[in-house]
C-alpha cells in the first residue's frame, strides 16, 4: 500500500475512534407514550422549605383567589355572591381580615376563573357606627331595567336590636358602585316566631312581570327553611309567599347561601347546611316541590353559589382553611381561598361538579413520574402498603383511572414530615361508600362525601392542587375539595390496605 493511501486510511481509523469515544447528548426523557417532559427552571424548591408556614406564604394562588394582603395581614374570602354580564364574571364576597370592616363585601372579576382582577374598594361596607347593618352578611345582585339592587343581609351591631337579621338593600347604576337606600327592609314573618335568623337574599327578576323574585334562609320552629317573596320591580310593594324548602334532615339551623337556577327542563336549589356541605335538590317547577336533598361536595367547599353565561354553569364559593396551617387535627376556620367548579347535569337529573375547562387548560408542562412507566399496582393485607406516584408541585394536576378488586380503604397519601403516621390521606371507602379526606394516616376524618364504588371497575380521575387546596373529581360521580398544608415538593404516594389496587394511564402536568 502507498504511504499516501496508508497515512488516508489511519487518518479515518482515528476519526471513526474519536467519534465512537465522543460524549453522546443526553437522551431526550420522554413518557411512555412519547410525550417529552419538561423540566421548569427557576422553579420554587419546596423540599427546602420544611414547614406548613413557609409553604403557605411562598405560594402564589392564581386559579383559588386570595385578596392581596393588607399592611402584611392576609385576608380571605368569605361567602361569593357571583354575577354575569357581557363575559365578565363579577365575584362579590365577604372580606375577613384586613381592611374589611365586620365582613364588608368587595369584589374581584375575571372572564375565566384563571385570572382575577381585585378591586380596592369597597363595594358595600358594614356601618362602623353600628346599627342593623354593623356588620354585613350574603346578598346578591339583580338589574332591573337599568339599575342593579344589591340585597344584602343587615346583621345588627349588637343584641339591643329587636331583630338581629333584616334583608337591606343598596343601588347602583354600574356594577361597581352601590349606595344603600335608607329606611328600605324586610323583617322576618311573624309566623316564624324567631327575630335573629333571616339571612342570604338570593333575587331573580322577571322582565315580564317586572317582578322581582326573593328566596331568604330563616328558622322556624327549630327547623331550617328557604322562604320566597314577590317585590315589585319598584321595590315598592313585598309580599310574603311562603316556605319553598324545609331540611329534610332536621340536622341543620339554617341553610346558608341558597340559590334556585334551571339547567335544562330541571329546576335546582343548592344550599350549605351551617358547619356542613353543599346539598342540592331538583324540581320539575320553579321554586318546587323539591325531591330528595343530596350532598353535592364536603364541608370544606362552603358557600357556593351558581352562575352560568348562558351555555355554561357553574358553583362559586370559597375553601375552608385551618386557623393554625400546622394543625394536624382539623380544618374548621371560616372563610378562605376562592373556588369554581363547572357544574355538569348527568342524563338522569342529577348534579356532579368538574374542573372548570379553562382551569385545566393551564396545564401544558408534562412532569416526570416518581415511577417509570404510567401504571401502579398495589397488593396489600391488613397494614398500609404505599407506592410512590409523582410529587406535589405548587400547582400540578394529575389524572388516571383507578381500579379496585376487594373492599379494603385505597387512595392517595400525601407526605407531610416524612413519617408514614401523620400522612394526609385521600381515602376511597368502597364499603362505607364515601371519599374523605383524612389526616394522620387516616386515623383523624376531616370530611367525606359520598359515591357508590364497584369492585372491578376503572374509574377516571382529575386532581388539582394548587398552594395547600386540591380538589379531587371522579369523573361524572364526586368532587372532594381537600386543603392539605405543607406538602408541596413531597411524594403523593398511592395506599391501600386490604385491598389490589391499579392506577392506570397516570400523566403529571404543571404549568
Amino acid at each position: 500500500m502507498k504511504r499516501k493511501h496508508l497515512s488516508m486510511l489511519l487518518s479515518l481509523m482515528l476519526a471513526v475512534l474519536l467519534l465512537a469515544c465522543a460524549p453522546k447528548a443526553p437522551a431526550v426523557p420522554t413518557a411512555a407514550d412519547g410525550e417529552v417532559f419538561v423540566f421548569p427552571e427557576n422553579e420554587t424548591d419546596y423540599a427546602a422549605l420544611r414547614t406548613p408556614g413557609s409553604q403557605e406564604a411562598a405560594y402564589t394562588y392564581k386559579t383559588f383567589f386570595l385578596p392581596a394582603q393588607d399592611n402584611g395581614v392576609q385576608p380571605y374570602v368569605g361567602d361569593t355572591m357571583p354575577y354575569y354580564e357581557d363575559g365578565t364574571y363579577y365575584i362579590y364576597y365577604l372580606k375577613e381580615g384586613g381592611d374589611s370592616y365586620n365582613h364588608s363585601i368587595y369584589l374581584t372579576t375575571t372572564k375565566d376563573f384563571v385570572t382575577y382582577t381585585e378591586k380596592d374598594d369597597v363595594v358595600l361596607e358594614a356601618s362602623r357606627s353600628g346599627g342593623q347593618d354593623g356588620w354585613i352578611g350574603t346578598g346578591s345582585v339583580v338589574k332591573v331595567k337599568d339599575v342593579y339592587y344589591f340585597f344584602y343581609t343587615g346583621h345588627a351591631f349588637s343584641d339591643s336590636y329587636e331583630f338581629k337579621e333584616k334583608i337591606l338593600v343598596a343601588k347602583g347604576t354600574s356594577l361597581t358602585s352601590f349606595e344603600k337606600i335608607a329606611g328600605w327592609e324586610i323583617i322576618p314573618p311573624s309566623e316564624l316566631g324567631q327575630k335573629n335568623d333571616f339571612r342570604d337574599p338570593q333575587a331573580y327578576y322577571d322582565e315580564a312581570t317586572d317582578t322581582i323574585t326573593l328566596t331568604v334562609t330563616a328558622s322556624q320552629s327549630n327547623k331550617a327553611r328557604i322562604l320566597k317573596f314577590t317585590l315589585s320591580g319598584d321595590l315598592s310593594t313585598v309580599n310574603y309567599d311562603g316556605i319553598i324548602f324545609t331540611d329534610p334532615t332536621g340536622a341543620f339551623w339554617n341553610l346558608e347561601c341558597s340559590d334556585t337556577f334551571r339547567i335544562g327542563n330541571k329546576y335546582y336549589l343548592t344550599y350549605s347546611g351551617q358547619d356542613d356541605t353543599l346539598w342540592y335538590a331538583v324540581a320539575d317547577a320553579p321554586y318546587g316541590p323539591y325531591g330528595e336533598a343530596v350532598r353535592l361536595d364536603a364541608k370544606l367547599f362552603y358557600a357556593a353559589k351558581h352562575v352560568d353565561n348562558g351555555t355554561d354553569a357553574y358553583m362559586v364559593g370559597w375553601a375552608r382553611r385551618s386557623e393554625s396551617v400546622s394543625s394536624t387535627q382539623d380544618v374548621t376556620g371560616w372563610a378562605g381561598n376562592l373556588a369554581v367548579q363547572k357544574l355538569i347535569q348527568n342524563a338522569d337529573g342529577t348534579l356532579a361538579l368538574a374542573p372548570v375547562d379553562a382551569v385545566k387548560a393551564q396545564y401544558t408542562a408534562r412532569r416526570q413520574l416518581l415511577v417509570d412507566d404510567m401504571k401502579v399496582e398495589l397488593n396489600t393485607g391488613s397494614a398500609y402498603g404505599y407506592a410512590d406516584l409523582c410529587t406535589a408541585y405548587e400547582s400540578f394536576l394529575l389524572t388516571g383511572s383507578i381500579r379496585f378488586e376487594k373492599n379494603g380503604t385505597f387512595g392517595f397519601a400525601f407526605d407531610y414530615n416524612g413519617r408514614a403516621d401523620k400522612y394526609k390521606f385521600i381515602t376511597f371507602d368502597p364499603k362505607a361508600g364515601t371519599i374523605s379526606l383524612q389526616f394522620n394516616e387516616g386515623s383523624t376524618p376531616i370530611t367525606e362525601t359520598a359515591v357508590q364504588l364497584e369492585s372491578g371497575k376503572d374509574y377516571a380521575f382529575t386532581y388539582i392542587q394548587e398552594g395547600s387546596i386540591g380538589i379531587l373529581y371522579l369523573d361524572g360521580l364526586a368532587a372532594l375539595t381537600v386543603r392539605v398544608y405543607g406538602v408541596s415538593g413531597r411524594p403523593v404516594r398511592l395506599f391501600a390496605e386490604n385491598n389490589s389496587v391499579t392506577v392506570s394511564d397516570l400523566r403529571l402536568y404543571t404549568r
